[in-house]
């Protein structure tokens, strides 16, 4: 299989991660960083819920994994045109996925130890949500960083469509936004909680399509060194 197909399946199988670990939180009641939540509720759900939350945080190493392939794969498809090959938004959009990815990772950590904290230590749970909701929130601005730098380079290399470009940078402008107020949602609500959401179901969809157009990708042909092309040449008849 060539690498541009693989790294479109993985896009698709990261987003039905990520999908499944939220299904799995949110049966079990966990609250979002966007909810209104007290102390005591926070504690009661994470000392309760602890099976959902270690399955849902034992998928996500693979979805780290799938994101990078696809993100590689994004990288490395567009890069074959000449033009493409020097265009620094393809390292905007390449940073913007690693970054997030390490953060995301102290966000899942930050979380299980929320979870030990309310079964053992609950003087540590408001602090440690305080850290989660702001880790969470920071978070977006990189999930921005990814949508505007692989959408600015799909468009102007003519891989992806207009509306596909349209729905990454609509994504990221609402992420940003919601990440620049998310220091009111430390003890509180982001007052921009639902521009996040919706920013962050459109950057669903984003990958979906960009991985489709993985996965449709094929390969120009090239002619071997030392052979001319004959319709190059004036070889046909």
């Amino acid at each position: 299989m060539r690498f541009s197909g693989l790294a479109g399946i993985a896009g698709i199988g990261f987003v039905i991660i990520l999908i499944t670990a939220n299904l799995l939180l949110t049966a079990a009641g966990f609250p979002t960083p966007s909810e209104a939540a007290s102390v005591d509720e926070i504690t009661t759900v994470f000392a309760a819920g602890s099976g959902a939350l270690r399955l849902a945080s034992a998928l996500l190493p693979t979805a780290w994994l799938l994101a990078t392939i696809f993100v590689a794969g994004v990288y490395v498809c567009l890069r074959r045109d000449e033009r493409a090959r020097t265009d620094p938004w393809a390292l905007v959009g390449l940073a913007g996925v690693l970054m997030q990815s390490v953060v995301f990772i102290s966000v899942e950590a930050t979380r299980l130890g929320l979870m030990s904290a309310a079964q053992h230590d609950t003087a540590g749970v408001a602090g440690l949500w305080g850290l989660y909701t702001a880790l969470f929130g920071f978070n977006q601005v990189l999930l921005a960083t990814a949508l505007v730098g692989l959408s600015m380079f799909g468009i102007r290399g003519g891989t992806i469509a207009r509306w596909h470009a349209g729905t990454g940078l609509l994504a990221a402008t609402l992420l940003f936004s919601t990440a620049t107020t998310s220091p009111y949602g430390v003890n509180g609500v982001n007052p921009l909680a639902l521009l996040g959401l919706v920013g962050w179901l459109l950057w669903l969809v984003w990958i979906v399509a960009y991985s489709i157009v993985l996965i449709r990708d094929t390969p120009t042909p090239t002619v071997p060194t030392g052979h001319a092309d004959p319709a190059a040449v004036g070889g046909r008849s």
